[in-house]
């Protein structure tokens, strides 16, 4: 199933200016909860080898952080360049152009000055994403099918006869409705493997829209902004079976987490989806970890192979030394690190992301940097590249600077928070420590990330670290004020 969208412009398209240099094109790969097990972010039992190449070309980012580790929250933050306290969405129900018509956005902001715009699968969470305005062309496909209900069509046909017979039709439907949770692979999280081919699967779908993109040229003259929203390693970790015989069972390693980790932190820093994936707090059930560790490292190989063919087009167009490359994930994701697993937390593989960039002309190839970065950057990033107005409003800060000097060190914090209940838990991420708040000076966290880089000894607690919490919290205190100006 596929839906598409062919949007008419909407407002006057800016030209570049008469004598101006040619703008380079954008191609803007966001992957969904896809965390740092990337073999270019130094994890080892991975095999990513095209994202591999993408970072030889590239530079690095080993701290980048999104601003709110769900979906709709983190998307619309750095699509817009605000931060979630700024835009209004902190959850994933709630439209940012319904609450600011006009907002900047990156795609809008580009086709009005401009860029053809593209865009396939998930880039915008929910509705947002179809806005008139953002695109020229816009995509959203399917899976070929469903693999639970196929399997379970077939087993049921060789039973009863064809679902279209008469007499079958209300039976059918009566098991489509039994297998409703399976099949949309939230509770408990679909896993395993499918019949598909990789073109069969949404992501290999949408990938093969931007190559008939790069082939077809509908952008004609104009510079383009392409869009490739990849929908894996997002539940319910289906890939075809060829991913999964890369990660046999018996050489995955749960992660290891002390038995009494959560006797130092704060109930309200807990998310409780692990019981969905059918874990306590405890290190039971390891085969059910290896299991879906398996699956979730085999859609981030499915994806690797898609982004592989993708990268071998920009080479075979020779568009590398004038597109702009920008490749992260919208939040991280847990595996059982803290016996957690999913999102919404603000531990370190939840908050921290990968990004990789590439800006011809501008980046090193296989240049690696430590400095502190926000996805509320990528949009004046973009802008600063494409010599693009300022939009007015951004709150994210240029990543240029770091891209010609990796050695620069960033910001001097990071800023990232979540909901609970009907307030927010704030954190700030520095250049050695992670500190964080849930609503009172007993409901705090501080780790020393070089020496304590899995987070398990909350050094809140300890009186002797008065003073300098009181720094941590006055500087949570001015990341806050600037994330809602």
């Amino acid at each position: 199933m596929r839906f598409l969208f062919l949007l008419l412009a909407a407002g006057a398209l800016l030209p570049a200016p008469a004598g101006a240099a040619k703008r380079p094109n954008v191609l803007f790969i966001v992957c969904d909860d896809l965390n740092t097990h990337l073999a270019f972010d130094g994890y080892g039992p991975i095999q990513t080898p095209h994202l591999d190449k993408l970072a030889k070309r590239a530079l690095t980012f080993e701290r980048a952080y999104c601003q709110y580790p769900v979906c709709a929250p983190s998307r619309t933050s750095f699509l817009t360049g605000r931060y979630p306290e700024a835009t209004g969405v902190l959850n994933n129900r709630t439209n940012v152009l319904q609450l600011h018509p006009d907002l900047a956005t990156i795609p809008r902001h580009f086709r009005r000055n401009g860029y053809w715009t593209g865009g396939v699968g998930k880039i915008f969470h929910g509705k947002a994403g179809t806005d008139a305005t953002l695109w020229n062309e816009f995509h959203k496909f399917e899976n070929e099918h469903n693999p639970v209900y196929r399997d379970a069509e077939r087993a049921f046909e060789k039973k009863f006869g064809s679902i279209h017979e008469p007499e079958n039709v209300r039976k059918w439907k009566q098991r489509q409705r039994e297998l409703r949770q399976e099949a949309g692979g939230q509770n408990p999280p679909g896993k395993g493997p499918t019949r598909m081919t990789d073109a069969e699967h949404k992501d290999g779908k949408n990938v093969r829209q931007i190559l008939k993109w790069l082939d077809d040229r509908p952008h004609g003259d104009q510079p383009f902004f392409l869009a490739c929203g990849i929908h894996k390693p997002h539940v319910p970790f289906w890939a075809p079976q060829k991913y999964f015989d890369r990660y046999p069972l018996d050489k995955i390693d749960p992660p290891q987490v002390p038995p009494a980790d959560w006797d130092d932190i704060p109930p309200l820093a807990m998310n409780k989806r692990f019981e969905a994936f059918g874990f306590a707090l405890d290190s039971s059930r390891p085969e059910l970890a290896r299991e879906y560790i398996q699956a979730y490292h085999a859609c981030i190989s499915f994806v690797d192979a898609q982004l592989g063919l993708l990268f071998d087009a920009l080479d075979a167009k020779m568009l590398w030394d004038d597109t702009v490359v920008i490749f992260f994930s919208d939040h991280g994701y847990h595996l059982g690190e803290h016996f957690m697993w999913g999102k919404v937390t603000l531990f370190e593989e939840c908050a921290r992301v990968p990004l990789v960039v590439h800006a011809p002309g501008l980046t090193t190839p296989g240049a690696r940097t430590a400095a502190l970065v926000e996805l509320v950057d990528l949009f004046p990033t973009l802008n600063e590249l494409c010599g693009l107005p300022d939009p007015g409003g951004l709150q994210g800060r240029s990543l240029v600077p770091v891209l010609k000097d990796p050695a620069l060190p960033g910001k001097p914090a990071a800023y990232t928070v979540v909901t609970r209940g009907q307030s927010l838990g704030r954190s700030i991420r520095t250049r050695d420590q992670r500190y964080a708040e849930w609503g009172g000076p007993s409901a705090r966290e501080l780790y020393n990330l070089k020496r304590d880089p899995r987070e398990h000894i909350n050094l809140a607690p300890d009186p002797d670290r008065y003073l300098e919490i009181e720094k941590l919290h006055e500087l949570l205190r001015s990341a806050t004020a600037h994330a809602k100006d």
